[in-house]
């Protein structure tokens, strides 16, 4: 008996070091997550970290400036409680030290790097910090050296177990002059946990500047590929979201009544959609730079406020990160194996953001997908393609049951046509509803009819035969004869015959154990996201046609 229990003491402890092992494991796999804190004030600071819903690991505030005369002076906005507060949730404080584009404090302090550098590690000592993220912009490539120096002195003049970190230029044309090339990749990479990579103002506030998102897909990833082609090891790479758009005035008269020119003048993510609700504007979604673009028109008489800036009568348009903008930028870390992503900055992000930002960044996608569940391959990849979307942010409902509008919907995204305007709208039962336009554009392109002329049932299930049938108008599968049909419930006079026998020949549908079809049985959005995940490489045939 004695020898039982000290066997079971044995395997109990080798279990639960297993566990505590694959509780570590699990933790470390997923993506950093940090973000800067400069707006509002610091009583409102931990509700700005309350917002993001557990999703940060590191908080950046704005602790450290930077001096005229190159010195440190630590800002009011530090306060011990709030260091306290994060401390207690398990989330570092690194302050960020800047010199906010002032080039002569830039200089001076690069010039005084030995003294900056103690005076920085005293700070972060004495107020419990968790290291500092260097943000030392405008500067030009002159003093590369010089700044790659001073953090290596960081990095000896902090403890091993404080982050030094740096927020630098997106380069994702690989210039070497000017304040880009003031950044030195692959020699700061030597000292620091990670560089921030500011990975957003590709427009940026100037006459000079393109209308144009802030940050396209395309200068995200290339500014992600240049950080590695420089040797930046990937775990020591993190790529910066922004938070705010950038908007322009169209018309002529581009002046406000205080005289000052809208040429990207940036704005929270936040404040978008109040204005095109005030002022009945619309908004869209450019698929080739995976931005958002809003657009509306203040009538004469009228006028709102961006801070301090009046927006007085005329034509305006918008460049921001919506979600779906936002999810394609998320799904970046993961295939380039990258630390993770930061953000500028809190107060700006439109707040149910957090709801799905965790989890997209990990490839989760929803809370209601198990791992194991049969379908989650086909789900996230369906998600990630954005053919289908959760019915909430971060749910998906697997086994709800598939409605016509859903479907017609998803076909339409599917195939890229999201895009269109209906030339007429038929259907009397889809006024107002959330799908009427991808339905009315589905039934021009012939993909789906409707109950009556006039009518279509959004609302109601879509059937197995009916989903047949949508899938073998858009892909006119071949039929290999003879027919060898085994479906007891499929007689060669239902209107789907054919439909279902192309698609069962081609492997896409099936029967189930009991030999039956079912055609009118419901499909779920589970089924539906399997089906389409089979039949992606024919979907994609059809887009490049």
């Amino acid at each position: 008996m004695k020898r039982l229990k000290i066997l079971l003491v044995i395997c109990a402890t080798l279990i639960l070091s297993l566990l505590q092992q694959i509780t570590t494991t699990h933790s470390q796999s997923g993506f950093f997550n940090m973000s800067y804190i400069f707006f509002g004030s610091p009583s409102s600071y931990i509700n700005q970290v309350n917002q993001t819903k557990g999703s940060l690991d590191v908080v950046s505030p704005n602790y450290f400036d930077v001096t005229e005369d190159g010195d440190l002076t630590v800002t009011w906005k530090l306060q011990t409680s709030f260091i306290e507060e994060m401390h207690r949730r398990g989330v570092k404080v690194v302050p960020f030290l800047a010199n906010h584009w002032n080039v002569t404090a830039g200089k001076k302090a690069l010039d005084n790097r030995d003294a900056l550098a103690r005076k920085v590690a005293d700070a972060v000592k004495k107020y419990n910090l968790d290291g500092v993220n260097v943000d030392i912009e405008g500067i030009g490539n002159s003093y590369r050296d010089a700044h790659t120096d001073f953090i290596r002195l960081l990095r000896e003049y902090l403890p091993a177990d404080k982050e030094v970190s740096v927020a630098t230029a997106a380069n994702p044309n690989g210039w070497t002059t000017g304040w880009h090339g003031f950044y030195d990749y692959k020699a700061l990479s030597k000292y620091v946990d990670y560089l921030m990579i500011m990975a957003y103002d590709e427009s940026w506030e100037s006459p000079d500047s393109p209308i144009g998102p802030v940050s396209s897909i395309q200068f995200f990833e290339r500014s992600i590929q240049y950080a590695i082609n420089q040797g930046v090891p990937e775990d020591r790479i993190v790529v910066g979201l922004p938070f705010y758009g950038r908007m322009w005035k169209l018309d002529g008269n581009s002046e406000t009544a205080i005289g000052k020119k809208i040429t990207g003048l940036g704005l929270s993510s936040n404040r978008v959609k109040p204005l095109i609700e005030k002022f009945s504007g619309t908004i869209s979604f450019d698929k080739n730079t995976q931005s958002n673009f809003a657009e509306f028109t203040i009538p004469s008489g009228q006028s709102a406020f961006v801070g301090s800036t009046e927006l007085t009568a005329g034509n305006y348009v918008i460049w921001y990160d919506d979600q779906q903008a936002i999810k394609a930028k998320l799904a970046l870390p993961n295939e380039y194996g990258i630390k993770g992503t930061g953000s500028w900055a809190l107060y700006h992000e439109v707040p149910e953001m957090w709801d799905y930002y965790t989890l997209w960044l990990n490839r989760l996608y929803f809370k209601d997908v198990a791992e194991n569940y049969w379908a989650s391959g086909s789900i996230n990849r369906v998600a990630e393609l954005g053919w289908m979307a959760g019915t909430t942010n971060i749910t998906f409902s697997p086994k709800k049951t598939l409605t016509r509008a859903e479907g017609a919907v998803i076909l339409v995204r599917a195939l890229g046509e999201n895009g269109l305007t209906p030339n007429e709208f038929q259907f009397k039962d889809t006024t107002g509803h959330w799908a009427q336009r991808e339905i009315e554009i589905a039934r021009e392109l012939g993909l789906v009819g409707g109950i009556t002329t006039t009518s279509f049932a959004p609302n109601a299930p879509l059937t197995r035969e009916q989903l047949a049938t949508i899938f073998q108008n858009i892909f006119k599968y071949p039929i290999n004869y003879p027919i060898n049909n085994g479906f007891p419930d499929v007689n060669t006079k239902k209107w789907s015959y054919h439909s279902i026998v192309a698609l069962t020949q081609q492997g896409i549908l099936g029967g189930y154990p009991d030999g039956s079809f079912k055609p009118t049985s419901s499909s779920t959005r589970a089924d539906m996201a399997a089906l389409m995940e089979r039949m992606q490489s024919d979907f994609n045939r059809i887009r490049n046609d």
